[in-house]
C-alpha cells in the first residue's frame, strides 16, 4: 500500500510538472500561438546586423581607395567626396547598435523592448543625409566664384567612378534588405549611400567639364546634385517620421479588421490599431462577442482571432486581442477619465448623492 501511494505521488508530480511547463510555454507565446513570430523578429534583427556589417565594410573599402587617390592627386573635390563616404560608413554604427538593442528582451523600464531605437537611428540618418546635402551645396557655392584647378583629371574621374559604384551598390543592398525585414532605418541608410553616390557623380561630371574647358561645370553640377540630395531627404524623412508617429499604410488596419471580423464567434470588430516598433508591426484589436458566453469561451475566440491574424497577415509580428460583450465594445466604453470628470461635477452639486457606475462607466439607478 505504501509503495502504491509513492507511485501515485510520483505520477501526480510528473503530471503537475508537465502542466506547469505547458502553461509557461503558452504564457510566453501569447495565447499559445506565436507562429514563430519571436524567431522571425530575431532573424530579422540578425539579417539587419549582417546587412550593416557588409555595407560598412564595402563603404570603408571605397573610402580608403578614394583616400589613397586624394593623397596622390591633392584633389579638394575628391577629398570632400571621400569625407562623405567615411560619414556614410559611420552611420552604419548606430544602426548596428539599434538592431543589436532590438534583440534584447523587454525590461520593467522598457516594457515594449528596444525596437524604437531603430527609429531613432533612422532619424539620425536623415539628419546625416541633410548634412551631406548642405555640405555639398556650400562647397559648390564657394567654388562658383573660385573654380579650383584639378590635377590628374582622369585619376580623379576614376576615383569618382569608384565612389559612385561603391555607394550605389551599397544603396541597392541596404534598400533591398530593409524592405525585406521592414526596416525604415535601413532603407533610409540606403538612401544615404545613394546621396553620397550622387556627390561622387558630381565629382565625375565636374572633372569632365573641366577637361572640356568649362571649369564652372564642377560647382554647377554640385548644386544640381545638392538639390537631388535634399529631395532624398524629403522622401526619406516622410517614412522615418511616419514610423516615429506610429503611422502605417491606410489599408493595413482594414485588412486586420477583415481577418478578425471573419473569425467564428466575433460579432463586431470595434477598434483596430496598428503600429510599427522598429521593424516589427504590432496590432491591437477590440472584438465584441455574445454577452451570454463564458469567460473561457470568449478567451477561446480571442485565441482564434490571434491565430488567424498572425497566419493570414504575415507582416504582423504580434497582435493583442481585447474581448468585450456585444454592445459594450470599443474604447469609448473604457475611458473612465471622462466619466470621472462628470462624476466630479455631479458630486460638486449633490454631495449627498454620489454617482454609481459599473466597470464601463455607465451609471445605474437604484430603487
Amino acid at each position: 500500500m505504501h509503495s502504491h501511494e509513492e507511485k501515485n505521488t510520483e505520477e501526480n508530480a510528473e503530471e503537475n510538472s508537465e502542466e506547469h511547463s505547458e502553461e509557461n510555454a503558452s504564457a510566453n507565446q501569447g495565447h499559445g500561438h506565436s507562429h514563430g513570430a519571436v524567431n522571425g523578429e530575431i532573424l530579422a534583427s540578425e539579417r539587419g546586423i549582417w546587412a550593416t556589417k557588409i555595407s560598412l565594410a564595402a563603404l570603408l573599402a571605397t573610402a580608403i581607395a578614394q583616400l589613397v587617390i586624394v593623397l596622390f592627386t591633392g584633389s579638394v573635390a575628391l577629398l570632400a567626396d571621400t569625407i562623405h563616404n567615411f560619414g556614410d560608413a559611420a552611420t552604419a554604427i548606430p544602426l548596428w547598435a539599434a538592431f543589436t538593442l532590438s534583440r534584447k528582451l523587454p525590461t520593467k523600464r522598457f516594457n515594449y523592448g528596444y525596437g524604437r531605437a531603430e527609429d531613432i537611428a533612422g532619424l539620425l540618418i536623415v539628419v546625416s543625409i541633410l548634412a551631406s546635402g548642405i555640405f555639398a551645396a556650400y562647397h559648390s557655392i564657394t567654388r562658383l566664384s573660385d573654380p579650383p584647378d584639378i590635377d590628374y583629371l582622369w585619376v580623379v574621374a576614376f576615383a569618382a567612378v569608384i565612389g559612385f559604384a561603391g555607394n550605389e551598390t551599397v544603396a541597392l543592398f541596404r534598400i533591398k534588405i530593409g524592405k525585406e525585414i521592414g526596416s525604415a532605418a535601413l532603407i533610409a541608410d540606403g538612401h544615404h549611400a545613394r546621396a553620397d553616390g550622387l556627390t561622387s557623380l558630381a565629382v565625375l561630371f565636374g572633372a569632365i567639364g573641366v577637361w572640356l574647358g568649362y571649369p564652372l561645370a564642377d560647382p554647377i553640377v554640385g548644386l544640381v546634385i545638392s538639390a537631388a540630395i535634399l529631395r532624398i531627404v524629403i522622401e526619406t524623412s516622410k517614412s522615418v517620421f511616419s514610423r516615429l508617429l506610429d503611422g502605417v499604410e491606410p489599408g493595413i488596419p482594414d485588412e486586420v479588421r477583415t481577418v478578425a471580423g471573419a473569425t467564428k464567434g466575433v460579432e463586431e470588430v470595434a477598434e483596430v490599431r496598428v503600429r510599427w516598433l522598429g521593424h516589427k508591426m504590432l496590432a491591437e484589436v477590440n472584438i465584441a462577442v455574445d454577452a451570454g458566453l463564458s469567460v473561457e469561451a470568449g478567451h477561446n475566440i480571442a485565441e482564434d482571432v490571434h491565430h488567424q491574424l498572425l497566419h493570414n497577415l504575415r507582416y504582423l509580428s504580434n497582435a493583442t486581442v481585447h474581448v468585450d460583450p456585444i454592445g459594450l465594445a470599443g474604447e469609448e466604453h473604457h475611458r473612465h477619465g471622462q466619466g470621472n470628470n462628470e462624476h466630479e461635477e455631479h458630486d460638486g452639486d449633490h454631495n449627498e448623492e454620489p454617482a454609481h457606475a459599473d466597470g464601463h462607466g455607465h451609471e445605474h439607478s437604484h430603487d
